[in-house]
């Protein structure tokens, strides 16, 4: 019970708003570009948290030809 009050018991919110942003590959991940940090970077100057990818296409061979990126940001309840 101790670590769920003090400095452990930071407030979740309760909802959060997702945002996908879709990104070419070149057939291998990223081809060595730096297209998805810059996008990286410009969501969390709005307020959004990068949580990960998820691949939507993929080469002949298996390699990953688009992701969409993942972002959130907290939605705050109404009162």
């Amino acid at each position: 019970r101790e670590l769920l009050s003090g400095r452990f018991s930071k407030r979740r919110p309760e909802m959060y708003e997702y945002t996908y942003i879709h990104q070419d590959t070149g057939g291998g991940f990223f081809s060595g570009g730096v297209e998805h940090r810059e996008v990286i970077d410009r969501y969390a100057a709005a307020g959004w948290r990068y949580v990960g990818f998820l691949p939507t296409g993929f080469t002949s061979h298996g390699g990953i030809s688009s992701v969409d990126l993942i972002f959130e940001k907290d939605v705050e309840k109404a009162p």
